[in-house]
């Protein structure tokens, strides 16, 4: 796969920051006609650089007020434990993401609910129902300064 060049970058670049932007208005951001400017964007679809397109939601309009990071160990280090954690938090709407870390615990989680008390029934009726979970450790987002998601 070849490398991406500067207008790419560029491309990808406008595109992360306003996924709707028309392609007239994206060729013109970065300095290219419009049916090239199609073109590129074509490609780095085709080549998975571009995997999808989506909306970005105030947690507030959608009910969501209390995100937390959590780290969660498991008590067995073998594939069968980490399936099933990883199926179970799949599963769980509440967490949106999910990532297999090093380090001194297997998992951390990104989870966005309502409010606390919704945070503890997922906190005791999911993560505290698993048989392969071994520690939680909750860390609870009191402000984003920087959060390039968005």
């Amino acid at each position: 796969m070849s490398e991406l060049d500067e207008i790419d970058r560029r491309i990808l670049r406008e595109l992360a920051l306003d996924g709707r932007l028309s392609n007239l208005a994206l060729a013109d951001l970065v300095g290219l006609s419009p049916s090239a400017c199609l073109r590129r964007v074509a490609a780095l679809e085709k080549r998975g650089v571009i995997t999808g397109y989506r909306a970005v939601l105030n947690p507030e309009k959608v009910g969501i007020g209390f995100t937390a990071y959590v780290t969660v160990g498991l008590n067995k280090h073998n594939k069968e434990a980490q399936e099933a954690f990883e199926g179970a938090m799949i599963r769980a709407p509440e967490v949106r993401e999910c990532h297999n870390t090093t380090g001194a615990v297997e998992y951390l989680l990104r989870v966005e609910v309502a409010d606390l008390a919704d945070y503890k029934h997922f906190h005791t009726e999911v993560l505290g129902t698993l048989s392969q979970v071994n520690s939680i450790t909750s860390y609870v987002v009191m402000g984003s300064p920087k959060d390039e998601r968005a």
